[in-house]
């Protein structure tokens, strides 16, 4: 073999074999889910406004992506908006969108491929939730240098002290008790928030060539009102 021949197959195997136009939307649509999901993050952290629409948004693109590409492919998703958020945020607020949204997207994108019911994937889900919530009360209190977590303790015993006052009660909390009161109103909206996640997927996926299980029989009168 002479050494122009040994010099055009090295210069051919540097060359790969062009892509797939399977693998180029599987890219494609990675990266833009991914960085729209890093932007709503840095919404939801920095604006005063839109809360609460930010936080319902916050999951979706990421279950969307895995819904039409894969539990593989939604792994990627996250971990490009991990590595983002790290990049734009700082190695200790970019990551906190995993807790509890980018482990509740890789959850309920991956239950609703499945075709599992809303049962499972809103019980897990609300699990994720609370502890993903616990986590980045833990983590913001490190980086404020306040417990943060004895905002929502005045949050469980305003609550107590408001039912004594309602229903005329001789009755004198202890910590625990309202500890564990805390505990239920993170659960509650945990509970909540999931149900609206299952509700907006069931109307916005089906619009985009993407669909979900069908609620349960006394949900479905109340979030398919827009699916038709």
């Amino acid at each position: 073999m002479t050494s122009d021949n040994k010099n055009h197959l090295k210069r051919r195997s540097l060359y790969k074999a062009p892509i797939s136009k399977r693998e180029a939307l599987k890219i494609v649509e990675s990266s833009y889910l991914a960085a729209a999901t890093a932007l709503i993050w840095i919404a939801l952290y920095y604006l005063p406004i839109g809360g609460a629409i930010f936080r319902l948004a916050l999951p979706l693109p990421l279950v969307l992506l895995q819904i039409r590409r894969g539990f593989k492919t939604g792994i990627e998703g996250v971990t490009i908006c991990v590595m983002l958020l790290a990049t734009l945020m700082g190695p200790l607020r970019g990551p906190l969108v995993l807790f509890p949204y980018g482990f509740l997207s890789l959850w309920l994108g991956y239950s609703w491929q499945k075709g599992w019911n809303w049962w499972l994937s809103w019980s897990v889900g609300v699990s994720i939730g609370t502890m993903g919530f616990l986590i980045r009360v833990f983590v913001l209190s490190v980086l404020v240098g306040e417990n943060l977590w004895v905002i929502l303790t005045r949050a469980g015993a305003a609550l107590i002290e408001k039912g004594i006052d309602v229903f005329n009660l001789s009755f004198t909390p202890d910590m625990t008790q309202v500890q564990m009161v805390a505990l239920l109103l993170i659960i509650t909206q945990e509970i909540v928030y999931v149900l609206c996640l299952h509700a907006l997927a069931y109307w916005i996926f089906p619009r985009l060539k993407s669909s979900i299980p069908d609620p349960p029989a006394f949900l479905e009168n109340l979030v398919s009102l827009e699916s038709n």
